[in-house]
C-alpha cells in the first residue's frame, strides 16, 4: 500500500508538472523579455525619471520661496568704545553695549531669475535628455530582441538534435535487436553484436548529452527573457519555418537606432557647450524679503513690550546684476573641452555608419551562403535517407556488412545535424538583416 501511494503520488505531481509546461512562441518569448527582463525595466525606468530631471531643471526658471527663522541668546553683549562727549563726559571713552540679550526673527524671501542663459539652455537640454532615454530604451529592446531571438532558435536546434538521436537510437536498437536474433540462431558473429552494442550505448550516451545540452539552453533563454529557471517550457513544432529566400536589396542604416541615439548625444553635447558658452552671458534676478524681528531682555517669544521685548517688521525689494567680465579662462577652456567632444561624436558616428554597413554586408553574405547551404544539406539528409533505407534491406538480406550499415546510419545522422545547423545559420542571419534594415521590433507582432 505505501509503495502504491508513492507512486499514485509520483504520477499526480508528474501530471501537475506536464500541466505546467508553457508553450513559448518566438513572439511569447520577445514580449516576455520586454515585459519582465531587468535590463528592459531599467530602460523604462530611465524614461520615467527624464520627467523628473525636466522638473528640476525647470525649477530654476520658477520663483524660490523660502522661510527662515532664528533664536539667539547673547550672554555677554560686544561693548563698542565711544567718545565721552556723546554722554556729556568730553574727554573720556565710554564703552557701550549693543543689542539685547534675545533676539528673534523670522523671514519670508523670494527670488526670481528673470534672465539667465544657462536655465534657458538647461531646459532645452532637459527635454532632449528625455528624447535620449526614450532612444535608449528603443535599443535596449532591440538588443533584447537579437539576443532573444537568437538563443530561443538555439533552443530549437538543440531540441531538433535531440530529436534526430532518439530517432537514431531507436533505429539501432531495432538494428540490434535483428542481430541478436540471429546470432541466437547461428547467423550472425558475435563481434557484429558486440558493434552494435557499443554503438547503442555511444548513441545512449549522446542523448543523455544532448537532454543536458537541452536544458542549459533553455535556461539561457529563460534567464534572457526574466523568466524563472524552474518554469518548463516547449517549443512549437513549426518554430524553425525556413524559407529561404537570396537578400539583394540595400538599406539606409541612417534610420538605425544606434545612429539616432549617437546623433541625440551629439545634440545633448551641442547644449552642454551652450551651457558653457552661457557663462559669458549677465544674470538677473528679481529678490525680495519680508520679515519680522524681535529684541529685549527677555525670552521674546509671546512677549510684549511691556515685558521688555520689542518687535518690529521689515522688507526689501531689488534686483542683483552679475556681468562676468574675468573668470582666469575657466568659460572658453570649457568651450574648448566641448568642442573636443563634439568632434569626438562626430567621429564615433562616422564609425558606427561604416560598422553597421559592414555588419549590414556581411549579413546579407551570410544569408545568400545560406541559402545555398540550406539546399545541400537537404538534398544530402534525403539521399542519406535512401542509402540507409537500401543499406538496411540490403544487410537484411545479407547484401551489406554491418560496418556499411554503420556508416549509412552515421552519414545520415551528420546530415541531419548539417541540416539542422544550417536552419540555424539561415536564422541567426535572417536576424542580423532585420536587424540592419531596423525592424527588429517587428518580431514582436
Amino acid at each position: 500500500m505505501k509503495n502504491s501511494f508513492i507512486i499514485a503520488f509520483m504520477l499526480f505531481a508528474f501530471v501537475l508538472k506536464a500541466q505546467d509546461v508553457k508553450e513559448l512562441t518566438l513572439k511569447d518569448a520577445l514580449q516576455y523579455a520586454i515585459e519582465n527582463k531587468s535590463d528592459a525595466k531599467k530602460a523604462k525606468l530611465e524614461v520615467e525619471n527624464s520627467k523628473y530631471k525636466i522638473a528640476e531643471v525647470r525649477a530654476m526658471a520658477l520663483p524660490q520661496i523660502n522661510l527662515s527663522g532664528g533664536l539667539t541668546y547673547n550672554p555677554i553683549l560686544q561693548e563698542s568704545a565711544l567718545p565721552g562727549e556723546f554722554f556729556g563726559q568730553p574727554g573720556q571713552v565710554i564703552l557701550v553695549p549693543f543689542g539685547q540679550e534675545w533676539n528673534s526673527n523670522a523671514v519670508a524671501s523670494f527670488s526670481q531669475n528673470l534672465f539667465n542663459q544657462q536655465v534657458f539652455t538647461g531646459l532645452k537640454a532637459a527635454k532632449s535628455t528625455r528624447e535620449f532615454y526614450q532612444i535608449n530604451q528603443l535599443l535596449t529592446e532591440e538588443q533584447l530582441i537579437e539576443k532573444v531571438s537568437s538563443s530561443y532558435y538555439q533552443v530549437y536546434v538543440y531540441q531538433q538534435k535531440l530529436k534526430i538521436a532518439e530517432s537514431n537510437l531507436e533505429s539501432t536498437n531495432k538494428v540490434k535487436n535483428i542481430i541478436d536474433g540471429q546470432f541466437k540462431n547461428g547467423l550472425a558473429r558475435k563481434i557484429d553484436l558486440d558493434r552494435i552494442s557499443v554503438k547503442v550505448s555511444n548513441l545512449e550516451a549522446a542523448k543523455q548529452q544532448l537532454i543536458n545540452a537541452v536544458q542549459l539552453q533553455e535556461n539561457t533563454l529563460k534567464f534572457f527573457i526574466g523568466m524563472a529557471i524552474e518554469q518548463a517550457i516547449k517549443l512549437p513544432e513549426n518554430t524553425m519555418e525556413v524559407t529561404a529566400v537570396v537578400f539583394e536589396k540595400n538599406t539606409d542604416v541612417s534610420n538605425r537606432t544606434e545612429m539616432a541615439l549617437l546623433k541625440k548625444q551629439e545634440t545633448l553635447l551641442s547644449y552642454q557647450k551652450k551651457a558653457f558658452q552661457a557663462e559669458y552671458y549677465p544674470t538677473l534676478s528679481l529678490n525680495a524679503n519680508y520679515g519680522y524681528q524681535g529684541l529685549g531682555k527677555e525670552f521674546p517669544w509671546l512677549a510684549k513690550p511691556s515685558d521688555g521685548v520689542y518687535w518690529s517688521d521689515f522688507s526689501s525689494i531689488g534686483l542683483s546684476l552679475r556681468i562676468p567680465l574675468f573668470n582666469g579662462f575657466s568659460t572658453s577652456s570649457k568651450v574648448h573641452q566641448a568642442n573636443i567632444s563634439l568632434e569626438k561624436i562626430a567621429e564615433d558616428i562616422n564609425d558606427a555608419k561604416l560598422a553597421l554597413n559592414y555588419q549590414f554586408e556581411n549579413a546579407k553574405t551570410q544569408i545568400n551562403n545560406s541559402v545555398i547551404n540550406l539546399s545541400t544539406q537537404e538534398q544530402n539528409m534525403k539521399l542519406a535517407k535512401e542509402v540507409l533505407d537500401n543499406t538496411q534491406n540490403n544487410y537484411v538480406n545479407g547484401l551489406a556488412s554491418l560496418t556499411e550499415l554503420l556508416d549509412a546510419e552515421n552519414a545520415l545522422t551528420e546530415s541531419q545535424n548539417n541540416y539542422t545547423a544550417a536552419q540555424l545559420e539561415y536564422k541567426l542571419a535572417e536576424i542580423q538583416i532585420i536587424k540592419s534594415k531596423g525592424e527588429l521590433k517587428t518580431l514582436l507582432n
